[in-house]
């Protein structure tokens, strides 16, 4: 089912939590936390959404951890009765698309329950105080051609760096619906 995300509710408070990646390596928001904020995406290896959006979200995921913004992708879908999403699918996944950043398990699904999660992709970006900014999609390209796209949350990150807060214009995020137990 298509989902757009909810508007951003600026101010938000992320609540530390701590996921594994699918090596069982722990990874936490606080630890994660970059010194000019964190991204937080809400994916899954199934995904058409995710297909075509993935290699623009890792470039732009590189750029920002070069400037100092920490980035976690996070996989809440119920993988038992979807097994594309397993943990040993995650790994091969995140080789394939080159991920420099950890791809964490929702095992228990109540990370992305806390978040508010919807659909994947997700995005929520934070400020350096742990303070929701913003939560909008990726870029205007979608899953049409990209050649010529305005790459919306980068843009809105490295605002978020610069002053701490998001834009107020944001358009929501649209994916598939995170297939809950």
């Amino acid at each position: 089912m298509l989902l757009d995300t909810p508007i951003c509710d600026f101010g938000w408070k992320a609540p530390d939590f701590e996921l594994s990646d699918s090596d069982g390596v722990s990874h936490s928001l606080n630890k994660s936390m970059g010194e000019n904020g964190l991204l937080i995406t809400f994916i899954c290896n199934h995904c058409p959404y995710v297909h075509a959006v993935i290699e623009r979200l890792v470039a732009d995921a590189k750029t920002l951890q070069q400037e100092g913004i920490g980035v976690l992708a996070i996989m809440s879908n119920d993988y038992r009765n979807v097994p594309a999403d397993s943990p040993a699918q995650m790994k091969l996944f995140a080789r394939q698309h080159g991920f420099t950043f950890p791809y964490l398990v929702d095992e228990n699904q109540s990370v992305g329950r806390t978040y508010g999660a919807v659909c994947t992709p997700d995005f929520f970006g934070f400020n350096n105080k742990a303070e929701l900014q913003y939560r909008g999609r990726l870029d205007d390209a979608g899953m049409k051609d990209a050649a010529n796209r305005t790459p919306e949350l980068l843009n809105a990150m490295r605002q978020i760096a610069k002053t701490g807060n998001g834009p107020r214009q944001q358009t929501a995020s649209m994916g598939c619906s995170i297939k809950w137990r």
